[in-house]
């Protein structure tokens, strides 16, 4: 029987699984190789390694110094000549010529072609590429005066950074060649065969191990040089075949301080999981020339406005199953791209052994998940995305990582302080996770050379970084509630290294990326974190605005006459001056199963039966549906520069996330249960969304409305925003932000006729989004073709007013119109299907 795993077809043989205890340095036979078709050499050998000897745990912040000799490698990359500014240009006018050559092809192109296309344009972008220097790092000072008085620690961490760019130009080549560790780290083919290096300081021996070998220990011998790398070459056999046949599996055996230890290669690229076996293996993944998948479309330009579709493939099917890079491709970007997303950002994407964890337990860090398909099929799903003008970011887990000491970096070389701090400062007690060394050589180059993987071989637009405020203290941001002041940012409490190095990865993605989208997952509001590293700052473009969901959840569970509207506003705009935000009223974590989404909260059990459009409502459901569509306009109207919503919460998602499990047994002889290993609830129903005869179509329409609205006006990104009324006893709130006038009706039984609001652009205005619509669900009180007229003199500190009616519990958006813009308002109930 042959069973088919995420794309490699694995024989099952009950003879060869594994056992359970930790096998002999010796010879241990097993047959079950997987056959793939083989790779054509192409490519030449990376070179000699960069070595370094490994830093140890210190309470110090600094980073190791030690200078190594540095070894030239037998490849080095061009004179980079060109500024880092035409890179962007460069690669979108390349990649139109090359998709306009394989559009007038007419679908006969040679695949061998387009291939060498696609690398000789790579070349040449590359050697274009170049990372700017550090600068002085005093902007932060004109942007922030206050940051002046802890300029001391600043200047430090500052210096710190410089030096660190220093040493790296010194000993490595800069931090362009640092950061392609990938090429000399792993698996790499040259014409003559394969070259295998493993970092691992703490073995004793190490034997390359795999089905090429029959897994025999003493076939395959490492050597290992002075800075702990192990070493192994492979000539191609006789026939011209490379001694690895793609989609075999491996693995490095090791002589360990804590005994002998197989474990899957640190910077393996594909890893899975066999039918009925716990571990995973690693897989040397290196198809035929003409089976690798090739890019088609250029990378869309950044947009201006960030409108995030965040999402999870494997629980993206309406089925409950594991849903596939190929499915989500073919039905779930096309609904992105419908509902007026512009971009996706997708979670789970490192390999990781346990699925619950949503992917942020990870064991494999340049792996694809094997769970969703191939890598091949991941690479497919991205440029169908930019093919859509979709950007696709993902969310990279830098802040720690899986504990297990199977399948992942936890002890790897048999020591507790390899790519982790030993102790218990390399422990995350609430996570159950591993954390990182920042201040070890061998870590930045791994941790660096992942991110630039990722944007390099899969063509990511971007990240959003998981856990930053983990990263940037010492205490992790646990039973830390932060109030502004800015002792809590700069002192002992902060890892230096961490933050040094989150100036390091994006100073590299937006040298070699300028196009690039960096969002960083931050709570406590780090001062200078989305300002340039040049400036001084940490260097993200975006801060997710956590508090924001806390927010709504906190008001959800008081009764509407205990809402104060100016609490609202306040938590909305309380960000940084010159920092953007990424804002949203929920993301997965109020999703999962111990939480409750908004929609949740607001309609609770009456979901499941009042949904229907041919049904009376109840009293609970009409609320909650005013409401859901009231809290996500207000967030994105006020909240931040971009907007996120994960997949479902644009309809309200009737249920929580639930991954599969098994009861648990925990040492003290209590039992969590599980929910039967079900699918049930890891999959999203968007069929419910879709139907339209049941209440979740309009709130799905309306979230519709509200990305083709900020597509057109662009009012995230205005430079326009004031708040003109913050009525507590009306619960009414007046703002602008850009040329659109917002105007909330928060209260719950009192409608407004010709209420008064201020403006500050005299004329005609007409409605351009009503959240009272009936295609979203309303009750159609307004009349969406009146024309409203503005009168002089100056009211709530506007120049001039209109009257307007404000229903309870509703959002309307008002626009200035002239004569010939009447035509080009988005209409209502009419949103166009494409943008």
């Amino acid at each position: 029987m042959v069973y088919t795993i995420s794309g490699v077809r694995l024989p099952h043989l009950a003879s060869i699984k594994k056992k359970s205890s930790l096998p002999s340095f010796n010879d241990d036979r097993r047959t079950n190789a997987v056959t793939f078709s083989l790779r054509k050499d192409t490519r030449s050998s990376s070179g000699k390694i960069f070595g370094r000897k490994p830093s140890y745990d210190s309470e110090s912040s600094s980073l190791a110094t030690t200078a190594s000799d540095k070894v030239e490698p037998q490849e080095t990359v061009s004179e980079l000549t060109q500024v880092h500014d035409d890179v962007a240009q460069q690669v979108e006018t390349k990649g139109e010529e090359r998709t306009s050559a394989l559009s007038t092809s007419g679908g006969q192109s040679n695949k061998a072609d387009i291939a060498s296309m696609s690398e000789s344009l790579d070349q040449e972008v590359l050697q274009r590429k170049r990372i700017p220097p550090p600068g002085d790092g005093k902007k932060i000072y004109e942007i922030d005066p206050m940051l002046k008085s802890y300029d001391g620690h600043l200047d430090y961490r500052y210096g710190q950074y410089r030096k660190l760019r220093d040493q790296i130009d010194k000993n490595e080549g800069g931090l362009e060649a640092f950061s392609r560790g990938y090429e000399i780290f792993g698996f790499t083919r040259s014409a003559t065969g394969i070259t295998y290096r493993e970092w691992a300081p703490g073995a004793k021996a190490a034997s390359l191990i795999g089905d090429f070998n029959n897994w025999n220990s003493k076939a395959d011998v490492m050597i290992r040089n002075e800075y702990g790398v192990w070493e192994i070459f492979l000539p191609n056999n006789a026939d011209g075949s490379p001694a690895i046949p793609h989609g075999s599996r491996v693995k490095i055996r090791m002589d360990t301080p804590s005994g002998i230890k197989d474990s899957i290669p640190a910077w393996i690229k594909y890893s899975v999981q066999a039918p009925g076996e716990i571990p995973y293996d690693g897989v040397y993944y290196d198809p035929a020339e003409e089976d690798k998948y090739v890019f088609k479309h250029p990378r869309p330009r950044k947009p201006t406005s960030l409108r995030i579709y965040e999402s999870h493939v494997g629980m993206s099917s309406t089925e409950p199953m594991i849903n596939t890079y190929a499915n989500f491709r073919d039905d779930v970007l096309p609904r992105i791209k419908k509902l007026g997303y512009n971009a996706v950002q997708i979670m789970a994407i490192q390999e990781h052994s346990y699925y619950a964890s949503f992917g942020y337990h990870v064991t494999n860090f340049f792996a694809p998940s094997s769970r969703f398909g191939t890598p091949d099929d991941l690479k497919s799903l991205i440029d169908k995305a930019h093919e859509l003008g979709l950007v696709v970011l993902m969310d990279i887990v830098h802040s720690h990582a899986s504990k297990n000491t199977l399948d992942g970096l936890n002890m790897f070389d048999g020591t507790d302080g390899q790519y982790f701090h030993s102790g218990e400062r390399g422990y995350h007690w609430m996570w159950d996770s591993r954390l990182f060394n920042y201040g070890s050589w061998e870590v930045l180059r791994y941790l660096l050379s992942n991110a630039r993987w990722w944007l390099e071989e899969y063509k990511f637009d971007g990240f959003r970084f998981d856990g930053v405020t983990s990263m940037m203290y010492t205490h992790h941001g646990l039973q830390v509630e932060f109030t502004g002041n800015y002792n809590e940012y700069f002192g002992y409490s902060t890892d230096v290294d961490a933050v040094v190095y989150l100036m390091l990865v994006n100073d590299m993605i937006h040298g070699l990326y300028p196009e690039a989208i960096v969002v960083g997952e931050d709570v406590s509001g780090m001062p200078a974190f989305c300002i340039p590293v040049q400036d001084g700052g940490v260097g993200f473009d975006y801060r997710l605005h956590m508090a924001v969901a806390d927010k709504w959840i906190e008001l959800l569970k008081k009764r509407d006459e205990d809402w104060q509207v100016g609490d609202i506003v306040f938590t909305l705009t309380n960000r940084r001056w010159g920092e953007k935000c990424v804002v949203y009223a929920e993301s997965h974590d109020q999703a999962l199963v111990g939480d409750k989404t908004i929609a949740f909260w607001l309609m609770d059990k009456d979901m499941y039966d009042f949904m229907a459009v041919d049904k009376q409502a109840t009293p609970r459901v009409d609320r909650g549906i005013a409401l859901h569509k009231m809290i996500r306009l207000i967030t994105m109207g006020l909240g931040g520069e971009g907007y996120l919503n994960f997949m479902g919460n644009e309809f309200g998602h009737p249920e929580w996330i639930d991954f599969p499990r098994t009861d648990q047994h925990l040492p003290d002889g209590r039992v969590i249960p599980g929910n039967n290993a079900s699918y049930d609830k890891c999959r999203r129903r968007f069929d419910l969304g879709d139907a339209e005869y049941l209440r979740y179509h309009g709130l799905q329409e309306f979230d519709r409305a509200m990305q083709h609205l900020e597509e057109k006006y662009g009012f995230m990104t205005s430079e326009h925003q004031y708040i003109s009324r913050k009525d507590e006893g009306d619960r009414v709130i007046v703002f602008e932000r850009g040329n659109l006038v917002f105007v909330f009706n928060f209260h719950w039984t009192n409608s407004y006729s010709d209420y008064r609001i201020g403006c500050s652009v005299p004329g005609k205005y007409k409605i351009v989004l009503d959240s009272d619509d009936s295609l979203f669900g309303g009750f159609s009180r307004l009349d969406d073709s009146a024309e409203f007229f503005t009168s002089d003199g100056k009211y709530d500190d506007r120049p001039c007013s209109l009257m307007v009616y404000a229903p309870c519990r509703t959002a309307v958006v008002y626009a200035a119109v002239d004569g010939n813009e009447d035509s080009s308002l988005v209409p209502i109930g009419l949103v166009p299907e494409d943008v």
